[in-house]
């Protein structure tokens, strides 16, 4: 069921008052078990908000125990982003009702979710219905290949506000620009920007994002939430630099977004 509080309402709250998050992806078939404990030992010690986890292609049964593993050690509250309608259970906090509409493929407008609806009414998960849209990160990336669709070119950013706007005018709770894992460019400050200032609902932006001043870049521009996947897992360490950059950025007064402090 569609909870009334919790993560949600977290998000709403923090975006009403100019509070930025941070997230780290967790995608199951990539992870090394060292890695993986140095990197959730210092997402507790920086204060990390969330974590999603999945991918594009998980092709084993690692879900369950790595969502049992990641809270028997930290208590970041774990939301599950699936890649297809498999990817699902309970022991995670909630979940992002993915909607592909950037694409038109049918089974990722709606087929996907059909399928996946008896679980959810009767699970305990915070459901998120998000609307995904995957941006042209210079890569042809998984989620491209296996949704088969064409992302959002690069420089187009009157076509993601428009379709930003048609998922927020259905009823959409949040939105997600994501370039993708391993995205060589990622999404532009001038595209989050147009979309940020479009919509009212709390925007993701994913893909790509590998220093902290491209953070700090994406929370001028208006992003809510950051999502950073493929840098940590090559360096967990990066973690308290990108911390300290969402961190650092305090939301003012006026029109402006915020400023980096440093």
């Amino acid at each position: 069921m569609t909870h009334d509080k919790g993560i949600y309402a977290g998000l709403l709250a923090a975006k009403k008052h100019g509070e930025k998050k941070l997230v780290v992806l967790f995608d199951p078939d990539k992870l090394r078990l060292k890695k993986m404990e140095q990197t959730l030992d210092l997402a507790v010690e920086c204060g990390v908000d969330y974590f999603f986890i999945g991918g594009s292609l998980v092709v084993n049964n690692m879900l369950d125990g790595l969502l049992a593993q990641i809270r028997q050690r930290c208590p970041v509250p774990l939301i599950l982003f699936p890649g297809n309608s498999f990817q699902l259970s309970y022991r995670a906090d909630g979940i992002l009702f993915l909607s592909l509409i950037s694409g038109r493929n049918p089974e990722l407008l709606i087929g996907q979710h059909v399928i996946s609806a008896p679980f959810l009414k009767m699970s305990p998960l915070e459901i998120i219905s998000t609307g995904y849209m995957l941006v042209d990160g210079g890569v042809q990336t998984s989620v491209q290949y296996m949704s088969n669709t064409y992302p959002i070119p690069a420089h187009k950013d009157d076509i993601a506000v428009c379709t930003a706007l048609a998922g927020e005018l259905l009823g959409l709770r949040m939105l997600y620009l994501d370039a993708g894992s391993g995205a060589k460019t990622p999404v532009s400050e001038s595209m989050i920007e147009a979309v940020s200032g479009a919509v009212s609902i709390p925007l993701i932006v994913g893909g790509g994002i590998r220093t902290p001043e491209k953070i700090a870049a994406n929370l001028r521009a208006g992003a809510d939430l950051i999502v950073v996947g493929n840098a940590i897992e090559q360096d967990p360490v990066l973690i308290r630099e990108m911390a300290a950059a969402v961190k650092d950025f305090q939301p003012v007064s006026g029109n402006d977004r915020g400023t980096v402090n440093g």
